[in-house]
């Protein structure tokens, strides 16, 4: 999660606005564009309690011309959201409504998800509801459940019956359990394109990782690890470059990030997973990935097809 680094908010919103503004009616009078695409995967609605408008001018200010917005599930205290402990994602995010209603106000910039907490009775038929209505992807799924349990399969069930991809929160013994056993569902569901996102997710990029309970390590990295087992072995594994594990990945050993984002460069997808009120600076998570996707990717290709090809492809944006 990025920190918020909050100046007035009629302030911020007065001089991002006339500075996007600006920008744009020079682009539009010149009659060509200068802005690389970028593509944000991993956004959310009401992050920590941020404001509609504060979150389409923070992605505005990133340089984001389309964002997912990845809903929570619906309240809930059994034991998946460790008795409403972690609804709203942990991170008070907002359901499925309020993702659909952003993406139905700003088309053609936000585009949205569709989830729900999967063992409540009717999880399946309230995701299909989104996603009839234009839902590009399952999740965040982010909930304390086996990853192979009976009610996950349904999900992915799902998954391959409407095209879409399922993005997963790994968190050893928190979120989706049992890491280990997941190439078993990538088999069973060939058709099913996974994406892998969180801090097991990232820590198991090192073959080196043995404690799972180490969620941000900070050593060199031994390439070899599941993580990068899954990529390199599986045609339905993605990676979300998302939040503080993503960009720890990728700063925690440079030279072995260089030859990561080469060797993955087909199957990675930028995304910010940022509450920040900004945009820019040292504080903006979402930025500081972007920065450092530009300072590792060895060549223009990989940068371009982090940033947006990839996630283009993936989740059929025109």
């Amino acid at each position: 999660m990025c920190s918020s680094n909050h100046l007035s908010r009629r302030e911020f919103l007065a001089g991002t606005g006339a500075l996007l503004l600006g920008s744009t009616m020079d682009v539009r009078a010149a009659g060509v564009t200068f802005q690389e695409p970028i593509i944000d995967i991993h956004q959310h609605v009401h992050y920590a309690a941020r404001p509609d408008d504060v979150l389409v001018a923070h992605q505005r200010a990133m340089g984001i011309t389309h964002t997912i917005l990845l809903p929570a599930g619906t309240p809930a205290f059994g034991t998946s959201t460790h008795q409403g402990k972690t609804n709203g994602l942990q991170a008070q995010c907002d359901g499925n409504e309020a993702c659909y209603g952003i993406a139905q106000r700003y088309p053609g910039e936000f585009v949205f998800g569709s989830n729900e907490v999967p063992d409540l009775p009717d999880a399946v038929q309230e995701i299909e509801k989104y996603l009839k209505l234009g839902g590009r992807v399952i999740g965040e799924l982010k909930f304390g459940v086996d990853c192979d349990s009976k009610e996950m399969q349904r999900i992915y069930k799902l998954a391959e019956e409407h095209n879409v991809p399922v993005l997963m929160h790994w968190q050893f013994q928190m979120f989706n359990y049992n890491f280990e056993r997941f190439p078993k569902m990538l088999e069973k569901y060939p058709k099913v394109n996974f994406i892998g996102h969180a801090q097991t997710w990232w820590a198991n990029i090192d073959k080196g990782h043995t404690d799972q309970s180490i969620l941000y390590p900070k050593t060199k990295v031994t390439p070899g690890g599941l993580t990068d087992q899954l990529l390199r072995d599986y045609p339905n594994m993605y990676g979300d470059m998302s939040a503080g594990s993503g960009l720890l990945s990728m700063t925690r050993d440079e030279d072995h990030a260089r030859e990561f984002l080469t060797r993955h460069q087909d199957k990675l997808l930028y995304g910010s997973d940022c509450d920040d009120h900004i945009g820019s600076g040292e504080k903006c998570q979402g930025a500081q990935t972007i920065a450092e996707i530009r300072k590792l990717a060895v060549s223009k290709t990989i940068e371009r097809k982090i940033l947006y090809d990839n996630a283009k492809k993936l989740f059929r944006i025109a």
